[in-house]
Protein backbone atom coordinates (compact mmCIF):
# COMPACT_ATOMS: atom_id res chain seq x y z
CA UNK A 1 0.00 0.00 0.00
CA UNK A 2 2.77 2.34 0.61
CA UNK A 3 4.49 1.56 -2.34
CA UNK A 4 1.41 2.15 -4.25
CA UNK A 5 0.77 5.83 -2.61
CA UNK A 6 4.16 6.57 -3.29
CA UNK A 7 3.68 5.62 -7.33
CA UNK A 8 0.03 7.12 -7.67
CA UNK A 9 1.20 10.87 -5.94
CA UNK A 10 3.91 10.99 -8.58
CA UNK A 11 1.28 9.66 -11.39
CA UNK A 12 -1.55 11.87 -10.13
CA UNK A 13 1.35 15.01 -9.96
CA UNK A 14 2.04 14.37 -13.30
CA UNK A 15 -1.66 14.28 -14.79
CA UNK A 16 -2.69 17.46 -12.42
CA UNK A 17 0.00 19.64 -14.10
CA UNK A 18 -0.17 18.31 -17.58
CA UNK A 19 -2.78 20.85 -18.99
CA UNK A 20 -0.42 23.66 -18.07
CA UNK A 21 2.40 23.17 -20.22
CA UNK A 22 1.25 24.90 -23.14
CA UNK A 23 4.46 26.04 -24.03
CA UNK A 24 8.31 24.84 -24.47
CA UNK A 25 9.62 27.23 -21.85
CA UNK A 26 6.10 26.20 -19.14
CA UNK A 27 7.87 22.24 -19.98
CA UNK A 28 11.68 23.13 -19.42
CA UNK A 29 11.28 25.91 -17.17
CA UNK A 30 8.21 25.41 -15.33
CA UNK A 31 7.72 29.82 -16.67
CA UNK A 32 10.26 30.16 -14.67
CA UNK A 33 8.13 30.64 -11.71
CA UNK A 34 8.82 28.16 -9.17
CA UNK A 35 9.51 28.75 -5.30
CA UNK A 36 13.23 28.58 -4.42
CA UNK A 37 12.31 25.94 -1.74
CA UNK A 38 11.06 23.42 -4.08
CA UNK A 39 13.78 23.64 -6.31
CA UNK A 40 15.85 23.20 -3.37
CA UNK A 41 14.41 20.03 -2.67
CA UNK A 42 14.48 18.94 -6.48
CA UNK A 43 18.75 19.86 -6.75
CA UNK A 44 18.85 17.72 -3.57
CA UNK A 45 16.78 15.06 -4.95
CA UNK A 46 18.13 15.04 -8.33
CA UNK A 47 21.82 14.16 -7.06
CA UNK A 48 20.67 11.67 -4.91
CA UNK A 49 20.54 8.47 -6.76
CA UNK A 50 19.88 4.88 -6.00
CA UNK A 51 23.59 4.25 -6.24
CA UNK A 52 23.80 6.92 -3.31
CA UNK A 53 21.43 5.71 -1.01
CA UNK A 54 23.12 1.89 -1.38
CA UNK A 55 26.72 3.09 -1.41
CA UNK A 56 26.48 6.02 1.68
CA UNK A 57 25.36 3.42 4.22
CA UNK A 58 27.91 1.34 2.38
CA UNK A 59 30.87 3.86 3.60
CA UNK A 60 29.39 4.46 7.06
CA UNK A 61 29.27 -0.05 7.57
CA UNK A 62 33.35 0.45 6.12
CA UNK A 63 36.35 1.75 7.12
CA UNK A 64 35.58 4.96 6.17
CA UNK A 65 33.29 5.82 8.94
CA UNK A 66 31.88 9.20 9.09
CA UNK A 67 34.93 10.81 7.03
CA UNK A 68 32.69 10.31 4.05
CA UNK A 69 31.06 13.77 5.40
CA UNK A 70 34.43 15.98 4.62
CA UNK A 71 33.59 16.06 1.27
CA UNK A 72 30.67 18.06 1.92
CA UNK A 73 32.49 21.01 3.21
CA UNK A 74 34.08 20.45 -0.43
CA UNK A 75 30.62 21.14 -1.72
CA UNK A 76 29.82 24.17 0.03
CA UNK A 77 32.70 25.72 -1.44
CA UNK A 78 32.30 24.96 -5.02
CA UNK A 79 28.53 26.07 -4.81
CA UNK A 80 29.67 29.27 -3.67
CA UNK A 81 31.40 29.77 -6.66
CA UNK A 82 29.36 28.40 -8.64
CA UNK A 83 26.59 31.10 -7.46
CA UNK A 84 29.81 34.01 -7.71
CA UNK A 85 30.63 33.14 -10.76
CA UNK A 86 28.49 31.05 -13.31
CA UNK A 87 25.07 31.70 -11.66
CA UNK A 88 25.05 35.00 -13.28
CA UNK A 89 25.59 33.85 -16.43
CA UNK A 90 22.34 31.65 -16.81
CA UNK A 91 20.58 34.52 -16.27
CA UNK A 92 21.62 36.66 -19.12
CA UNK A 93 18.95 36.52 -21.13
CA UNK A 94 16.38 34.28 -21.18
CA UNK A 95 18.11 30.86 -22.03
CA UNK A 96 17.16 27.41 -22.06
CA UNK A 97 20.29 24.95 -21.83
CA UNK A 98 23.70 25.89 -19.91
CA UNK A 99 25.60 25.47 -23.06
CA UNK A 100 24.36 28.30 -24.69
CA UNK A 101 27.05 30.39 -22.48
CA UNK A 102 29.29 28.34 -24.31
CA UNK A 103 27.78 29.50 -28.25
CA UNK A 104 28.20 33.31 -27.19
CA UNK A 105 31.64 32.58 -26.37
CA UNK A 106 32.90 30.03 -28.77
CA UNK A 107 30.41 29.41 -31.32
CA UNK A 108 28.18 26.53 -32.06
CA UNK A 109 31.20 23.63 -32.41
CA UNK A 110 32.00 24.24 -28.78
CA UNK A 111 28.72 24.06 -26.97
CA UNK A 112 27.71 21.09 -29.38
CA UNK A 113 30.71 19.16 -27.86
CA UNK A 114 29.87 20.13 -24.19
CA UNK A 115 26.23 19.32 -25.02
CA UNK A 116 27.25 15.61 -26.55
CA UNK A 117 29.35 14.99 -23.66
CA UNK A 118 26.29 16.10 -21.18
CA UNK A 119 23.92 14.06 -22.97
CA UNK A 120 26.42 10.72 -23.43
CA UNK A 121 27.27 10.53 -19.77
CA UNK A 122 24.18 11.65 -18.58
CA UNK A 123 22.43 9.07 -19.90
CA UNK A 124 25.33 6.11 -19.53
CA UNK A 125 25.48 6.83 -16.28
CA UNK A 126 21.38 7.43 -15.33
CA UNK A 127 20.88 4.52 -17.27
CA UNK A 128 23.36 2.09 -15.00
CA UNK A 129 21.93 3.73 -12.08
CA UNK A 130 18.29 2.51 -13.34
CA UNK A 131 19.96 -1.09 -13.03
CA UNK A 132 21.09 -0.64 -9.25
CA UNK A 133 17.20 0.23 -8.47
CA UNK A 134 15.89 -2.38 -10.31
CA UNK A 135 18.62 -4.89 -8.45
CA UNK A 136 16.58 -3.47 -5.09
CA UNK A 137 13.57 -3.63 -6.36
CA UNK A 138 14.06 -7.13 -8.06
CA UNK A 139 15.41 -8.40 -4.44
CA UNK A 140 12.28 -6.62 -2.51
CA UNK A 141 9.46 -7.53 -4.92
CA UNK A 142 10.69 -10.31 -6.53
CA UNK A 143 10.65 -9.41 -10.24
CA UNK A 144 13.15 -10.43 -12.93
CA UNK A 145 15.74 -7.38 -13.82
CA UNK A 146 13.95 -6.95 -16.92
CA UNK A 147 10.75 -6.29 -15.76
CA UNK A 148 12.20 -4.21 -12.88
CA UNK A 149 13.63 -2.08 -15.21
CA UNK A 150 11.18 -1.52 -17.79
CA UNK A 151 8.64 -0.87 -14.68
CA UNK A 152 10.48 2.09 -12.97
CA UNK A 153 11.87 3.62 -16.64
CA UNK A 154 7.64 3.69 -17.55
CA UNK A 155 7.01 5.05 -14.30
CA UNK A 156 9.46 8.02 -14.47
CA UNK A 157 8.42 8.59 -18.33
CA UNK A 158 4.89 8.78 -17.28
CA UNK A 159 4.96 11.57 -14.96
CA UNK A 160 7.53 13.48 -16.85
CA UNK A 161 5.64 13.53 -20.64
CA UNK A 162 2.62 14.52 -19.08
CA UNK A 163 3.87 17.42 -16.25
CA UNK A 164 6.76 18.39 -17.48
CA UNK A 165 9.63 20.61 -15.24
CA UNK A 166 6.90 20.85 -13.06
CA UNK A 167 6.03 17.59 -12.35
CA UNK A 168 9.71 16.52 -11.86
CA UNK A 169 10.29 19.64 -9.37
CA UNK A 170 7.03 18.59 -7.23
CA UNK A 171 7.61 14.82 -7.36
CA UNK A 172 11.49 15.63 -6.78
CA UNK A 173 10.36 17.09 -3.45
CA UNK A 174 7.75 14.43 -2.70
CA UNK A 175 10.54 11.98 -3.56
CA UNK A 176 13.02 13.60 -1.32
CA UNK A 177 10.33 13.61 1.67
CA UNK A 178 9.87 9.72 0.66
CA UNK A 179 13.66 8.58 0.79
CA UNK A 180 14.52 10.81 3.85
CA UNK A 181 11.52 9.17 5.93
CA UNK A 182 12.52 5.88 5.11
CA UNK A 183 16.29 6.51 6.20
CA UNK A 184 14.71 7.95 9.81
CA UNK A 185 12.55 4.78 10.24
CA UNK A 186 15.87 2.47 9.48
CA UNK A 187 17.77 4.11 12.52
CA UNK A 188 15.23 3.32 14.79
CA UNK A 189 14.86 -0.23 13.15
CA UNK A 190 17.99 -0.93 13.07
CA UNK A 191 18.86 0.47 17.07
CA UNK A 192 16.01 -2.07 18.22
CA UNK A 193 18.13 -4.86 16.92
CA UNK A 194 20.88 -3.57 18.59
CA UNK A 195 21.52 -6.02 21.75
CA UNK A 196 22.24 -3.48 24.91
CA UNK A 197 20.91 -0.51 22.48
CA UNK A 198 22.06 2.59 22.21
CA UNK A 199 25.23 2.40 24.64
CA UNK A 200 26.48 -0.72 22.77
CA UNK A 201 26.16 1.15 20.01
CA UNK A 202 28.25 3.97 21.19
CA UNK A 203 31.12 1.87 22.67
CA UNK A 204 31.14 -0.11 19.18
CA UNK A 205 31.59 3.32 16.99
CA UNK A 206 34.12 4.92 19.31
CA UNK A 207 36.03 1.72 19.59
CA UNK A 208 36.23 0.96 16.21
CA UNK A 209 36.93 5.23 15.29
CA UNK A 210 33.46 5.13 13.32
CA UNK A 211 32.33 8.97 14.27
CA UNK A 212 35.70 10.34 13.53
CA UNK A 213 34.60 13.32 10.64
CA UNK A 214 38.41 14.74 10.04
CA UNK A 215 41.36 12.99 8.69
CA UNK A 216 44.37 15.26 7.97
CA UNK A 217 47.06 12.69 8.39
CA UNK A 218 47.43 9.11 7.28
CA UNK A 219 46.51 6.52 9.51
CA UNK A 220 49.08 4.45 11.88
CA UNK A 221 50.85 1.98 10.28
CA UNK A 222 50.61 3.51 6.59
CA UNK A 223 53.56 2.79 5.12
CA UNK A 224 54.04 4.87 1.70
CA UNK A 225 54.69 8.40 1.76
CA UNK A 226 52.08 11.45 2.72
CA UNK A 227 51.48 12.77 -0.69
CA UNK A 228 50.53 9.14 -1.72
CA UNK A 229 47.79 8.55 0.60
CA UNK A 230 46.80 12.20 -0.12
CA UNK A 231 46.64 11.59 -3.95
CA UNK A 232 44.97 7.68 -3.42
CA UNK A 233 42.81 8.22 -0.31
CA UNK A 234 39.28 9.72 -1.31
CA UNK A 235 38.70 10.20 2.30
CA UNK A 236 41.29 12.61 3.55
CA UNK A 237 40.65 15.97 4.19
CA UNK A 238 42.45 17.48 1.14
CA UNK A 239 40.95 15.40 -1.55
CA UNK A 240 37.61 15.73 -0.04
CA UNK A 241 37.54 19.54 0.55
CA UNK A 242 39.70 20.81 -2.34
CA UNK A 243 38.45 17.76 -5.12
CA UNK A 244 34.64 17.52 -3.84
CA UNK A 245 34.62 21.61 -4.13
CA UNK A 246 36.18 21.30 -7.88
CA UNK A 247 33.59 18.35 -8.27
CA UNK A 248 31.13 20.47 -6.72
CA UNK A 249 31.49 23.42 -9.47
CA UNK A 250 31.65 21.06 -12.24
CA UNK A 251 28.08 18.92 -11.38
CA UNK A 252 26.28 21.94 -10.52
CA UNK A 253 27.76 25.34 -12.34
CA UNK A 254 27.89 23.25 -15.97
CA UNK A 255 25.75 19.92 -15.86
CA UNK A 256 22.40 20.88 -17.55
CA UNK A 257 20.52 18.87 -15.14
CA UNK A 258 21.13 21.19 -12.64
CA UNK A 259 21.50 24.18 -14.30
CA UNK A 260 17.88 23.44 -15.43
CA UNK A 261 16.43 23.89 -11.98
CA UNK A 262 18.47 26.89 -12.09
CA UNK A 263 16.70 28.85 -14.81
CA UNK A 264 13.38 27.80 -13.48
CA UNK A 265 13.46 30.09 -10.52
CA UNK A 266 11.94 33.56 -9.96
CA UNK A 267 15.02 35.31 -9.64
CA UNK A 268 18.19 34.70 -9.91
CA UNK A 269 18.56 35.43 -5.86
CA UNK A 270 16.23 32.81 -5.57
CA UNK A 271 18.19 30.67 -7.20
CA UNK A 272 21.47 31.10 -5.34
CA UNK A 273 19.87 30.53 -2.12
CA UNK A 274 18.57 27.25 -2.99
CA UNK A 275 22.34 26.60 -4.74
CA UNK A 276 23.42 27.31 -1.45
CA UNK A 277 20.99 26.03 1.03
CA UNK A 278 21.12 22.60 -0.79
CA UNK A 279 24.90 22.06 0.25
CA UNK A 280 23.81 22.37 3.98
CA UNK A 281 20.80 20.11 3.31
CA UNK A 282 22.93 17.23 1.61
CA UNK A 283 25.63 17.44 4.38
CA UNK A 284 22.71 16.35 6.88
CA UNK A 285 21.55 13.85 4.44
CA UNK A 286 25.10 12.27 4.23
CA UNK A 287 25.20 12.71 7.97
CA UNK A 288 21.79 10.44 8.19
CA UNK A 289 22.94 7.97 5.43
CA UNK A 290 26.21 7.23 7.10
CA UNK A 291 25.73 7.16 10.45
CA UNK A 292 23.05 4.36 9.51
CA UNK A 293 26.16 2.18 7.57
CA UNK A 294 27.58 2.53 11.31
CA UNK A 295 24.36 1.59 12.96
CA UNK A 296 24.64 -1.68 10.39
CA UNK A 297 28.78 -2.17 11.17
CA UNK A 298 27.09 -2.61 15.23
CA UNK A 299 24.33 -5.15 14.18
CA UNK A 300 26.08 -7.73 11.78
CA UNK A 301 28.94 -7.29 14.41
CA UNK A 302 26.69 -9.06 16.90
CA UNK A 303 24.85 -10.96 14.10
CA UNK A 304 27.72 -12.66 11.98
CA UNK A 305 27.75 -14.80 9.18
CA UNK A 306 26.32 -13.12 6.74
CA UNK A 307 29.13 -12.57 3.90
CA UNK A 308 29.00 -9.53 1.23
CA UNK A 309 31.05 -8.91 -1.97
CA UNK A 310 31.20 -5.24 -1.35
CA UNK A 311 29.73 -2.86 1.00
CA UNK A 312 27.06 -1.84 -0.91
CA UNK A 313 25.19 -5.12 -0.69
CA UNK A 314 24.92 -4.37 3.45
CA UNK A 315 21.96 -2.04 3.30
CA UNK A 316 19.67 -3.77 0.92
CA UNK A 317 20.45 -7.06 2.63
CA UNK A 318 19.04 -5.65 5.91
CA UNK A 319 15.98 -4.39 4.13
CA UNK A 320 15.41 -7.54 2.72
CA UNK A 321 15.74 -10.05 5.20
CA UNK A 322 15.70 -8.14 8.77
CA UNK A 323 13.03 -5.46 8.01
CA UNK A 324 9.97 -5.90 10.28
CA UNK A 325 7.13 -7.73 7.65
CA UNK A 326 4.05 -6.72 7.54
CA UNK A 327 3.83 -3.01 8.85
CA UNK A 328 4.70 -0.70 5.59
CA UNK A 329 8.48 -0.60 6.49
CA UNK A 330 9.67 -2.99 3.62
CA UNK A 331 7.06 -0.75 1.54
CA UNK A 332 8.27 2.33 2.77
CA UNK A 333 11.95 1.66 1.90
CA UNK A 334 11.62 -0.04 -0.97
CA UNK A 335 9.35 3.79 -2.27
CA UNK A 336 12.44 5.48 -0.55
CA UNK A 337 14.77 3.65 -3.22
CA UNK A 338 12.53 3.85 -6.12
CA UNK A 339 12.10 8.27 -5.05
CA UNK A 340 15.88 8.20 -5.07
CA UNK A 341 15.83 6.72 -8.88
CA UNK A 342 13.18 8.28 -10.39
CA UNK A 343 13.96 12.04 -9.18
CA UNK A 344 17.77 11.53 -10.76
CA UNK A 345 15.90 9.87 -13.68
CA UNK A 346 13.14 11.86 -14.52
CA UNK A 347 15.33 15.27 -14.09
CA UNK A 348 17.67 13.63 -16.47
CA UNK A 349 14.97 12.74 -19.09
CA UNK A 350 14.25 16.29 -19.10
CA UNK A 351 17.20 18.07 -18.97
CA UNK A 352 18.72 15.77 -22.14
CA UNK A 353 15.31 16.69 -23.74
CA UNK A 354 16.20 20.63 -23.30
CA UNK A 355 20.42 19.62 -24.53
CA UNK A 356 18.61 18.52 -27.69
CA UNK A 357 16.42 20.80 -28.49
CA UNK A 358 18.33 23.51 -27.70
CA UNK A 359 22.02 22.81 -28.61
CA UNK A 360 21.43 20.88 -32.10
CA UNK A 361 17.64 20.78 -33.47
CA UNK A 362 16.72 24.98 -33.25
CA UNK A 363 20.21 26.03 -34.54
CA UNK A 364 20.09 23.78 -37.25
CA UNK A 365 16.27 23.87 -38.67
CA UNK A 366 15.71 26.84 -40.56
CA UNK A 367 12.13 27.89 -39.77
CA UNK A 368 11.56 27.62 -35.87
CA UNK A 369 8.46 25.46 -35.95
CA UNK A 370 4.91 26.30 -34.20
CA UNK A 371 5.20 26.62 -30.03
CA UNK A 372 2.62 23.69 -30.15
CA UNK A 373 4.78 21.61 -32.66
CA UNK A 374 7.93 22.53 -30.55
CA UNK A 375 5.80 20.96 -27.24
CA UNK A 376 5.55 17.63 -29.02
CA UNK A 377 8.99 17.21 -30.23
CA UNK A 378 10.67 18.18 -26.59
CA UNK A 379 8.05 15.45 -25.19
CA UNK A 380 9.27 13.00 -27.88
CA UNK A 381 12.72 13.31 -27.01
CA UNK A 382 11.92 12.90 -23.35
CA UNK A 383 10.49 9.41 -24.30
CA UNK A 384 13.57 8.79 -26.26
CA UNK A 385 15.93 9.25 -23.39
CA UNK A 386 13.71 7.09 -21.29
CA UNK A 387 13.79 4.56 -23.90
CA UNK A 388 17.53 4.51 -24.32
CA UNK A 389 17.68 4.50 -20.13
CA UNK A 390 15.66 1.39 -20.28
CA UNK A 391 17.57 -0.39 -22.77
CA UNK A 392 20.99 0.87 -20.90
CA UNK A 393 19.88 -0.94 -17.69
CA UNK A 394 18.67 -4.21 -18.91
CA UNK A 395 22.09 -4.21 -21.26
CA UNK A 396 23.86 -3.71 -18.10
CA UNK A 397 22.34 -6.77 -16.55
CA UNK A 398 25.02 -8.64 -18.84
CA UNK A 399 27.85 -6.52 -17.13
CA UNK A 400 30.48 -7.59 -14.92
CA UNK A 401 29.76 -5.40 -11.43
CA UNK A 402 33.40 -3.87 -11.95
CA UNK A 403 32.26 -2.58 -15.30
CA UNK A 404 29.47 -0.80 -13.92
CA UNK A 405 31.52 0.96 -11.56
CA UNK A 406 34.00 1.85 -13.78
CA UNK A 407 31.23 3.48 -16.25
CA UNK A 408 29.62 5.33 -13.23
CA UNK A 409 33.43 6.73 -12.60
CA UNK A 410 34.13 7.57 -16.40
CA UNK A 411 30.22 9.38 -16.72
CA UNK A 412 32.00 11.67 -14.12
CA UNK A 413 34.80 12.62 -16.18
CA UNK A 414 32.37 15.58 -17.57
CA UNK A 415 31.96 17.59 -14.53
CA UNK A 416 35.93 18.37 -14.75
CA UNK A 417 35.94 18.72 -18.59
CA UNK A 418 32.64 20.76 -18.66
CA UNK A 419 34.22 23.32 -16.15
CA UNK A 420 37.69 23.52 -17.92
CA UNK A 421 35.16 24.53 -21.40
CA UNK A 422 33.29 27.02 -19.05
CA UNK A 423 36.44 28.61 -17.34
CA UNK A 424 38.22 29.55 -20.73
CA UNK A 425 34.83 30.98 -21.69
CA UNK A 426 34.38 33.17 -18.44
CA UNK A 427 37.96 33.91 -17.44
CA UNK A 428 40.10 33.82 -21.25
CA UNK A 429 39.48 36.31 -24.26
CA UNK A 430 41.68 34.98 -26.55
CA UNK A 431 41.69 31.43 -26.65
CA UNK A 432 39.67 30.27 -30.03
CA UNK A 433 37.22 27.26 -30.69
CA UNK A 434 39.72 25.28 -31.70
CA UNK A 435 41.98 25.69 -28.51
CA UNK A 436 39.03 24.98 -25.85
CA UNK A 437 37.98 21.47 -27.75
CA UNK A 438 41.60 20.31 -28.28
CA UNK A 439 41.66 21.09 -24.43
CA UNK A 440 38.61 18.91 -23.81
CA UNK A 441 40.12 16.08 -25.38
CA UNK A 442 43.86 16.80 -23.91
CA UNK A 443 41.52 16.89 -20.66
CA UNK A 444 39.72 13.22 -21.21
CA UNK A 445 42.99 11.78 -22.88
CA UNK A 446 44.65 12.19 -19.39
CA UNK A 447 41.45 11.30 -17.10
CA UNK A 448 41.75 8.06 -19.09
CA UNK A 449 45.13 7.80 -18.56
CA UNK A 450 44.69 8.36 -15.07
CA UNK A 451 42.52 5.89 -14.22
CA UNK A 452 43.88 3.09 -16.06
CA UNK A 453 47.35 3.16 -17.43
CA UNK A 454 49.10 4.89 -14.56
CA UNK A 455 48.36 1.81 -12.08
CA UNK A 456 49.97 -0.87 -14.17
CA UNK A 457 52.62 1.84 -15.24
CA UNK A 458 53.62 2.73 -11.56
CA UNK A 459 52.57 -1.16 -10.35
CA UNK A 460 56.55 -2.29 -8.27
CA UNK A 461 56.81 -4.45 -5.16
CA UNK A 462 56.49 -1.64 -3.17
CA UNK A 463 52.36 -0.50 -5.03
CA UNK A 464 51.09 -4.11 -5.80
CA UNK A 465 48.59 -2.24 -7.33
CA UNK A 466 50.33 0.59 -8.86
CA UNK A 467 49.21 4.64 -8.20
CA UNK A 468 45.43 5.18 -8.04
CA UNK A 469 44.55 8.72 -8.02
CA UNK A 470 41.10 8.86 -5.93
CA UNK A 471 37.82 9.89 -7.74
CA UNK A 472 37.95 13.44 -6.16
CA UNK A 473 40.43 14.62 -7.34
CA UNK A 474 39.42 13.43 -11.28
CA UNK A 475 37.43 16.83 -11.58
CA UNK A 476 40.12 18.80 -10.83
CA UNK A 477 42.57 16.99 -13.18
CA UNK A 478 40.04 17.10 -16.38
CA UNK A 479 39.04 21.22 -15.55
CA UNK A 480 43.13 21.91 -15.27
CA UNK A 481 44.12 19.98 -18.46
CA UNK A 482 41.25 21.61 -20.09
CA UNK A 483 42.00 25.27 -19.17
CA UNK A 484 45.89 25.21 -19.20
CA UNK A 485 46.21 23.14 -22.59
CA UNK A 486 43.37 26.01 -23.84
CA UNK A 487 45.35 28.54 -23.14
CA UNK A 488 48.74 27.52 -23.62
CA UNK A 489 47.93 26.93 -27.53
CA UNK A 490 46.47 30.28 -27.28
CA UNK A 491 49.37 31.59 -25.98
CA UNK A 492 51.37 29.53 -27.93
CA UNK A 493 50.11 30.95 -31.29
CA UNK A 494 50.76 34.91 -30.00
CA UNK A 495 54.18 33.81 -29.48
CA UNK A 496 54.17 32.73 -33.24
CA UNK A 497 52.95 36.07 -34.41
CA UNK A 498 49.38 35.44 -35.60
CA UNK A 499 47.97 38.70 -34.41
CA UNK A 500 44.08 36.74 -34.46
CA UNK A 501 45.38 35.28 -31.20
CA UNK A 502 44.67 38.33 -28.97
CA UNK A 503 45.55 38.18 -25.45
CA UNK A 504 44.49 35.32 -22.75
Amino acid sequence: MVLFVSVAAAIAIGLRLSGKNDSVEAFLVGNRDLPWWAILGSIVATETSTATVLSVPGAGYGPVGMRFLQITFGFLIGRTIVVQLLLPLFFQGKLMSAYEVLNKRFGGAVEKFASLLFLVTRNLGDGLRLFLAAVVLHKLAGWDLATSAIAIGAITIFYTYFGGMKSVIWNDCIQFVVYMLGAVATVFVISNQISGGWPTFWEFATTHDKLTVFQLTPPAGFSSSTWLWVLSEPFNFYAAVIGGAVLSLGTHGTDQMMVQRYLSARSERDAARAILLSAVVVSIQFALFLFIGVLLACYYAQNPGTQFTTSDEVYADFIVNHFPRNTGLVGLMLAAILAAAMSTLSSSLNASASAVLNDFYLPLTSTVPSPGRLLSITRRLAIAFGAIQVMIGIWAISLDASVVSNSLTIAGYSAGLLLGLFLLGVLTTGVRTADALIGALCGLAVLLCVQFLLPSLTRSADLESGIRVAWPWFALIGSSVTFFVGVGLARLRSHTGDERGGDV
